[in-house]
């Protein structure tokens, strides 16, 4: 059917959706990425079949994990102590994206809303919708509880432990240019291709050499 016939039987009493009153999801949250954040639960079994839930909290503007915990029991009173343990009130931050998840109730709503957070709810089974959280817990996946399986929740929290700190101050990100969302103290800086004079590699084991992280460091006389 050609596209001239289409357009015969087409209602004509509503005109076009205009797309320039408002913003789509995606512009919004990259013009807002400094004060937004963004949350999300996934699942871990343990090497015994005991399933194990890790809450995460992502700054999206620096792609900075901000909180995570463990715990094999969700509540919505448990959910609400993680946000009191991330906002002390001295941040900029100013909107919190989470999906429909009834873990998410109207008291957990309220708590959030008390501390100065406008939430924005994801449309229902649309995880793209939270793609920055989403894309970090696909790479805590795929870079590490992929390549090992947790005993308990303690040894979980010991592993993500050292991963979040890789991850914040040791992994490169593609999309910060690449950078790292919180870097340490700056190291001596690479001439061209070539180690300046005095400096020298060091390496740092992540995880039993999971992953390593270099940098340069100055040569002890």
């Amino acid at each position: 059917m050609s596209p001239r016939t289409v357009r015969r039987y087409m209602p004509t009493g509503c005109a076009p959706r205009d797309r320039t009153r408002s913003q789509s999801w995606s512009t919004f949250v990259r013009n807002h990425a400094s004060v937004v954040l963004a949350c999300d639960f996934f699942v871990v079994i343990t090497a015994t079949f005991r399933v194990l839930y890790v809450f995460v909290v992502l700054e999206v503007g620096t792609r900075r994990i901000r909180h995570w915990n463990v715990t094999d029991h969700p509540t919505g009173e448990w959910t609400a102590q993680q946000f009191r343990m991330v906002m002390s009130g001295d941040e900029p931050h100013r909107f919190l994206i989470h999906d429909h998840d009834s873990i998410y109730s109207a008291k957990v709503d309220r708590t959030i809303a008390a501390m100065g957070l406008a939430i924005l709810k994801t449309p229902v089974r649309s995880p793209q919708a939270n793609a920055f959280c989403e894309r970090a817990i696909g790479t805590i996946r795929r870079e590490c509880l992929d390549w090992m399986m947790p005993f308990h929740a303690d040894h979980l929290r010991c592993v993500l432990q050292h991963w979040v700190g890789h991850y914040n101050r040791g992994r490169p990100h593609s999309s910060l240019g690449p950078g790292i969302p919180d870097p340490a103290d700056p190291s001596p800086v690479a001439s061209g291709h070539r180690i300046c004079e005095g400096n020298r590699v060091a390496v740092r084991s992540i995880l039993g050499g999971l992953h390593h992280e270099y940098r340069l460091e100055r040569r002890v006389a």
